[in-house]
């Protein structure tokens, strides 16, 4: 009777968040919809569909999403492009493209594409066997077709235009490429690599822009020697239990590389307005006070011991996980919590994305 009662549940919730979904925006919106690029920091789901290890899609991931259901995203509930659809007066969430409970009258207002484990460089994606960047772009040209037939030429040149396109990678790129691929660090120096990484970031702008893309955010890397995995991998490795220095001074570099990227393709690509959103600085500042942002610890994640587990190893049943995420920074090994994700749009809200609304 019990089971009966969550599925029965769980089904109205679907209905009532579909129903919500299928408004199409209006033509006085400044923002019309949110599309979206990237890794697990904003995959809302799409992983579920491929085959690959890195899923999400079971519990205790999203127990703090509506309805307390995982959906593939890597966090209790929510994830950045959610809060950022509803600062913009949008749908309180992003569905995943891949999601077959959602079509294209869902998509009008946002879509994903991201797929967690993925970078710029195509050789990332390979390692976990998930969606690279170029697929993702054909996903978009997929989206802009079924969209055409859905509302027509004029509304869907306006959304495509008018749309904030979200892009959020790189991470991987070091963590699961560089820093742990023989192969790759033979190819290229830390300098070359990153300049690599760079120019298919801007071929990748250029080939959104060329199918109509023109507001665009390119989120930077995050103090990635600080997350739990990376911390505990320092303690094991007998250098200590505080954050890689190393991988934040490479996150910093990138970043300062991104965000020249940015100034340079504002001035010479004719009505494109790109901004850089940075969540390092405010990151950090979480990581080293968390109280003065209202949790309790940062050195550690919530699921299972904190240190490790992210994926299949964050389950359920594992009685270290928790009670109460809000009281942490990281989720998992590797993801922030929906809280910490809720600060951080704040920030770029107040600090870079402003420009849009």
């Amino acid at each position: 009777m019990k089971s009966l009662t969550v599925i029965l549940l769980s089904c109205l919730i679907l209905l009532f968040t579909s129903c919500l979904s299928t408004v199409i925006p209006t033509a006085v919106s400044k923002v019309p919809a949110i599309i979206v690029f990237g890794d697990s920091s904003v995959d809302s789901g799409n992983n579920n569909r491929i085959s690959t290890v890195l899923k999400s899609n079971f519990r205790p991931y999203g127990r703090d999403f509506y309805g307390g259901m995982p959906t593939g995203r890597f966090s209790n509930g929510r994830i950045p492009p959610d809060f950022i659809s509803e600062k913009f007066g949008l749908k309180p969430y992003v569905p995943a493209f891949l999601d077959p409970w959602y079509n294209i009258s869902d998509f009008a207002s946002g879509v994903c594409f991201a797929s967690a484990g993925t970078g710029f460089d195509n050789a990332t994606s390979n390692v976990l066997n998930v969606i690279p960047l170029w697929k993702q772009v054909n996903y978009y040209k997929d989206y802009q077709e079924a969209l055409r037939s859905y509302i027509g030429d004029t509304k869907t040149e306006y959304i495509i235009k008018e749309a904030l396109y979200l892009i959020s990678l790189g991470t991987n790129d070091f963590l699961e490429n560089y820093y742990s691929l023989p192969n790759t660090r033979s190819r290229y120096t830390l300098d070359q690599y990153q300049d690599f990484l760079i120019d298919i970031a801007e071929r990748f702008v250029k080939q959104i822009y060329a199918l109509g893309a023109r507001k665009m955010s390119l989120t930077g890397l995050p103090p990635m020697g600080c997350l739990p995995l990376e911390r505990a991998t320092n303690l094991v490795n007998g250098n200590g239990e505080g954050c890689m220095n190393g991988y934040n001074g490479v996150a910093l570099l990138f970043n300062a590389k991104l965000n020249g990227l940015v100034n340079r393709m504002n001035e010479e690509m004719e009505g494109i307005r790109v901004v850089f959103s940075d969540p390092y600085g405010v990151f950090l500042q979480m990581i080293r006070n968390p109280s003065s942002f209202g949790f309790e610890v940062s050195s550690v994640a919530c699921c299972a011991t904190g240190m490790f587990e992210m994926g299949y190893l964050c389950d359920e049943l594992n009685p270290f996980t928790c009670r109460d995420a809000n009281k942490y920074v990281f989720w998992d090994s590797f993801h922030p919590t929906q809280q910490t994700s809720r600060i951080i749009v704040d920030y770029l809200i107040q600090n870079s994305l402003h420009q849009f609304l």
